[in-house]
C-alpha cells in the first residue's frame, strides 16, 4: 500500500507547490499592477548583506557540526545510542547564531553610515 501512495502523494505535494509559487507570484504582480507599481522595477533588488549572511549561516552550521562530532565521539562515546540529536540541535543553534551576528554587523555597518552622514 506505501508503494503505492508514496509516489502519488510526492506528485500532488509537488504540483501543489509549484501551482502555489505561480498563484501567489500572480497575485503579487496584480497587486503591485493595482497600485500603479510596475513589477518589472522592483525584479532585481541589490541584496548588500547576502553574502555575508549565507557565508556566517554555513560558517555557523559547520563550526556546529565538528562540535556535535566532537561531543559524539569523545564525550558520548561510552554510549551505545545514536545521538542525532546533538547533531540537529548544535546545526541549528550555531547557524542561528551566525545569523544573528550577521544582524549584529548589518545593523553596525547602517548605524554607522547614518551617522557619518550626520556628522558630514
Amino acid at each position: 500500500m506505501e508503494g503505492v501512495l508514496v509516489p502519488i502523494l510526492i506528485s500532488l505535494g509537488l504540483f501543489a507547490m509549484i501551482f502555489g509559487i505561480f498563484y501567489i507570484r500572480n497575485r503579487e504582480r496584480m497587486a503591485m499592477i493595482e497600485r500603479g507599481m510596475d513589477p518589472r522595477a522592483y525584479k532585481a533588488q541589490p541584496a548588500p548583506y547576502q553574502n555575508l549572511k549565507w557565508g556566517l549561516l554555513l560558517i555557523g552550521s559547520g563550526l556546529g557540526l565538528f562540535l556535535a562530532y566532537l561531543l559524539d565521539r569523545t564525550v558520548f562515546a561510552n554510549t551505545h545510542d545514536e545521538n542525532e540529536a546533538i547533531y540537529f540541535g548544535l546545526i541549528a543553534v550555531f547557524g542561528g547564531l551566525g545569523l544573528v551576528f550577521s544582524y549584529r554587523i548589518e545593523k553596525k555597518e547602517i548605524y554607522d553610515v547614518e551617522h557619518k552622514k550626520e556628522h558630514n
